[in-house]
């Protein structure tokens, strides 16, 4: 199992907004030095503890600031910018990045950002949807451009104004052919989403804040999506993202962990359950969906979402998570606030040098006894 990283990222709203920055770029640093094999970078326009406007652009900083690991968008908001933008910048970075880069996208659903760009009473599923197969076609086309798809408001046209002998009416290629992985962040339980995923070749991430049992309808629906076109799902496509702390003694797990009202894991879970409450979405934290909204406390998301523990407990933790979704191909660690720096690196080191070898040679000796 690979492991990955993903920060959305989330701050107090009191923090300097140029030293969260650095922050969220030495952990990604830190990530690559640490064999992790992607980070994924969230991005908001209108939320200031979600302080990342560009998740592209933030990433671009770190292309020559790391070697090994790929760069994710984490996600591009795509029903926020035109096609030809988004397909033209994601073409460079890939080029920038020889190849590190991962192409993950969403509709966006901040709808503060919506009422910024005038766009409040848009569809941002149909966006999305008209957005990602315009980029496509530009991906897949040779110039002059003349896209024109049904049903689709975005069209793209090179034909009056080119000068190929020139080079004037081209739109740049990816460096990977035919394209970059492309990933969607997938929250809802049973998402139909993910079967459009499995049939188009889009992998999936499971949120790191949504319950287990849920995480594995996802897979089901991508194994549906598969099937439909005569293709096999492959466990390695599947990522699911998990909310971890992993210290050296296990009251100080507890305590960063969630116990002490000044632990990063509790106001960050605060604040995502005050952003679904407030869209009527607590379904995701629920072990069923008819168990009543009273049952969603934060202390019980805690407990049920967060893996925290010494590296023993976490090992076991992931295991135990690994019987309930099915086998995936890489877990995803989510990046928090570094409240104490030295504990939230310490937490990284850990999970990658001590949990992940161990968790794999469980893994490992659990199928060599299942051959046998």
């Amino acid at each position: 199992m690979r492991y990955g990283y993903f920060a959305m990222p989330m701050h107090p709203m009191h923090r300097v907004w140029s030293e969260t920055l650095d922050e969220d770029r030495e952990a990604v640093i830190l990530c690559d030095q640490l064999g992790f094999y992607d980070a994924f970078i969230g991005e908001h326009l209108t939320d200031k503890l979600e302080n990342i406007t560009s998740s592209i652009l933030f990433q671009a900083t770190l292309i020559h600031a790391t070697k090994n690991i790929k760069l994710a968008t984490g996600t591009s908001n795509l029903s926020q910018s035109h096609p030809t933008l988004i397909a033209s910048h994601a073409a460079m970075f890939d080029h920038l990045s020889k190849g590190r880069f991962i192409f993950g996208i969403s509709p966006g659903n901040l709808r503060s950002d919506s009422e910024a760009l005038g766009k409040l009473g848009e569809d941002n599923n149909k966006l999305f949807a008209e957005c990602i197969d315009v980029i496509l076609e530009i991906w897949s086309r040779e110039a002059p451009y003349r896209i024109d798809l049904p049903d689709n408001r975005f069209k793209v046209t090179t034909e009056k104004t080119a000068a190929l002998d020139i080079g004037v009416g081209y739109l740049g290629k990816p460096y990977q052919q035919p394209r970059p992985e492309i990933v969607g962040t997938v929250v809802a339980p049973y998402s139909k989403g993910v079967v459009l995923m499995g049939k188009r070749d889009f992998h999936p991430i499971s949120a790191n804040f949504l319950m287990p049992n849920w995480a594995r309808t996802h897979w089901q629906n991508y194994e549906e999506g598969k099937t439909s076109v005569g293709q096999t799902a492959l466990v390695s496509d599947w990522r699911v993202a998990r909310t971890i702390f992993v210290a050296d003694d296990e009251a100080t797990a507890r305590r960063y962990g969630g116990d002490d009202p000044g632990s990063p894991y509790r106001s960050y879970y605060n604040q995502i359950m005050s952003k679904f409450a407030r869209i009527g979405r607590l379904a995701v934290f629920k072990h069923s969906i008819d168990q009543p909204d009273s049952d969603i406390t934060l202390d019980y998301v805690l407990k049920n979402l967060v893996l925290c523990g010494t590296v023993d407990s976490v090992v076991d933790q992931i295991l135990a998570m690994r019987e309930i979704t099915g086998d995936f191909g890489e877990i995803v660690y989510a990046g928090l606030d570094w409240v104490e720096p030295k504990l939230a690196k310490r937490s990284m080191e850990l999970f990658a040098t001590k949990v992940m070898p161990r968790v794999n040679a469980a893994i490992a000796a659990g199928e060599r006894k299942a051959a046998s």
